[in-house]
């Protein structure tokens, strides 16, 4: 596997599919926080800061192995949906998303999720090929966490059986954070050491594919990039963000929580 490491500032993307407003937490320093922030009104659910039109909501609740989806024209507007597992910060405007050890899963997952997946505006589920450029943006917090939650994904979409990710971004408990990239549709892991930021301090990322075998990830202005292997090539993909907590337990007080203050998803 090929890797690659360089300073960059973000790239200019041709085509924006569904940008979020960003809000500039308290404390925020000019090096985490977007030059283009806006901040964000506490007093309103998630979708009256953030555009919530191209995304849909999975949350820790449901019947097993059924968890509650939230659509995307609940999630649109100032009094748009939010509850315990996802709303609004009242104090600095932040979308948090809470993910105890203990919750309902999906079938494939031990580990219970407050999480975004990528939607089209026409209401449809994104499912784009890995040609072209494809980039998802934030700039977050992890609140709390236990032991390792995850931020950022490419999915696996159609084109075949495997419900694997391509790319994972955990967060751990010691403040490490590292990428897990897939060695093939079948499974197995391979995780890239990728900087380190403390508990409660702000930070961005931006994960991308471009040129259709690329994986290109962005971590307050560090590059790297790794070859995609080409048994991903037949699937199309799709973007997750939120909090995907990565431990189980009895407890429903433990778990991660995650704020985010820029989400913006890209394709050109």
């Amino acid at each position: 596997m090929r890797i690659r490491t360089l300073l960059t500032a973000l790239a200019t993307v041709t085509t924006v599919v569904g940008g979020l407003a960003l809000a500039g937490p308290a404390g925020a320093s000019p090096t985490t926080a977007s030059p283009t922030a806006a901040f964000a009104d506490p007093s309103k659910a998630p979708g009256g800061n953030f555009d919530l039109s191209v995304w849909q909501l999975q949350e820790p609740v449901g019947s097993p192995g059924k968890p509650t989806t939230i659509p995307s024209s609940r999630l649109q507007g100032a009094s748009g949906f939010q509850d315990d597992y996802f709303h609004t910060d009242k104090r600095d405007g932040a979308m948090t998303f809470w993910a105890p050890e203990k919750g309902v899963t999906t079938p494939n997952s031990n580990y219970a999720r407050s999480e975004l997946r990528e939607m089209n505006r026409d209401g449809g589920a994104a499912d784009w090929s890995l040609g072209g450029s494809h980039k998802l943006q934030a700039t977050l917090r992890v609140v709390s966490v236990t032991k390792n939650v995850c931020v950022g994904q490419i999915h696996l979409g159609s084109g075949g059986s495997s419900t694997k990710p391509l790319v994972e971004l955990y967060y751990r408990a010691n403040g490490d954070i590292v990428l897990g990239t897939e060695n093939s549709p079948d499974g197995g892991q391979t995780l890239h050491n990728v900087g380190h930021v403390s508990v409660g301090k702000t930070w961005n990322y931006t994960i991308g594919v471009s040129g259709g075998d690329t994986i290109d990830l962005t971590v307050n202005g560090s590059t790297t990039h790794y070859d995609i292997p080409s048994s991903f090539f037949q699937y199309k993909q799709y973007f997750k963000a939120g909090s995907y907590n990565q431990s189980s337990s009895d407890s429903t007080t433990n778990g991660a929580r995650v704020g985010f203050y820029g989400l913006t998803v890209s394709h050109g």
